[in-house]
């Protein structure tokens, strides 16, 4: 049985290798034997960690996704996942570890192990985000109830007021931004190729810089909205003074004379929307971010408008 190489192993510590190997054969045990066996444990242990199995996740996972989701999708797991548990055992972590974390992520590389026969569960399927996460948002703004909502929006269809009045409440519904960030909203906040709008921190309430996805409804109403207000700097310019946007309180009058007063405000889009995703089962960190909540996950994109 080899004991080391000199003088990387010293006399003392080969002495001490070589009584421990003949203590072992007094037991009856090959030391040999036992040393291969400790190398295979540690292998063993090394592959079916939840480090490696993700890894092997993300390798596979990542065909067809862009370079940009990809990386933010390592970046997540390396920051707040794997510190947290990736040195166990997949089989070995449980719900309470889970819990906090990036879940969706952490679901899907159980997902993989499931099917590459790396564990018999699932513990992100244990339980849902909001048996642990407390909403962050503690102001109930008047919304009315989400069966309510096809009829509030065919009211909008047929308001008697501005077209501009229309569109903001048509945007704000699809957008489910504040209200202030709606009515400050500047044309060249949009880039139109990519799809989205960037709202700069400055303009936010989390002082965070802000994306929002554009569904393809969104864009038509803002190429509408374009025809009207594009000679403008503003989206929503006011009908007295085109230099300055149209007042905050502008769709809270325009819900008020369709007949929801005390029923129904522009904040009220934000809880109808966190209602029917939650409800739909989207990942919570999404909503929370796309209702620009929190600060969590900001490198990624999450894209519920585009699925609507």
């Amino acid at each position: 049985m080899p004991l080391g190489k000199y003088p990387e192993v010293p006399l003392v510590l080969a002495r001490s290798r070589h009584a421990d190997g003949r203590k072992l054969l007094t037991q009856g045990t090959d030391p040999m034997a036992e040393r291969k066996s400790m190398r295979i444990a540690v292998k063993v242990a090394e592959e079916n960690s939840f480090e490696c199995v993700a890894s092997k996740w993300l390798e596979h996972w990542k065909d067809g996704k862009s370079l940009r989701h990809v990386d933010s999708t390592r970046r997540r797991l390396e920051a707040n996942i794997l510190p947290a548990f990736g040195h166990l055992l997949i089989n070995d972590v449980e719900a309470p570890d889970i819990a906090r974390r990036a879940i969706e992520t952490t679901g899907q590389v159980f997902r993989y192990a499931l099917a590459s026969g790396y564990t018999r569960r699932n513990p992100a399927v244990d339980f849902k985000p909001r048996d642990i996460l407390r909403a962050s948002h503690k102001v109930n703004h008047a919304r009315v109830d989400v069966k309510e909502l096809p009829d509030l929006l065919r009211q909008i269809e047929v308001y008697q007021g501005t077209h501009v009045t229309r569109l903001a409440m048509k945007l704000i519904a699809l957008t489910f931004v504040r209200p202030s960030e709606l009515i400050g909203a500047k044309w060249s906040e949009f880039d139109f190729e990519e799809e989205r709008w960037d709202i700069p921190k400055e303009r936010m309430k989390m002082r965070t810089p802000h994306i929002v996805p554009l569904a393809k409804q969104t864009v038509e109403i803002l190429a509408t909205l374009r025809d009207l207000t594009g000679d403008t700097e503003w989206l929503f310019p006011g009908d007295r003074n085109r230099s300055n946007p149209m007042s905050n309180n502008t769709i809270l009058k325009a819900l008020e004379r369709m007949g929801y007063r005390g029923r129904m405000t522009g904040h009220g889009f934000r809880g109808l929307a966190s209602t029917i995703l939650h409800e739909r089962e989207y990942t919570h960190e999404y909503i929370e971010l796309q209702l620009a909540y929190s600060h969590a996950m900001r490198s990624a994109q999450p894209t519920i408008m585009h699925c609507i």
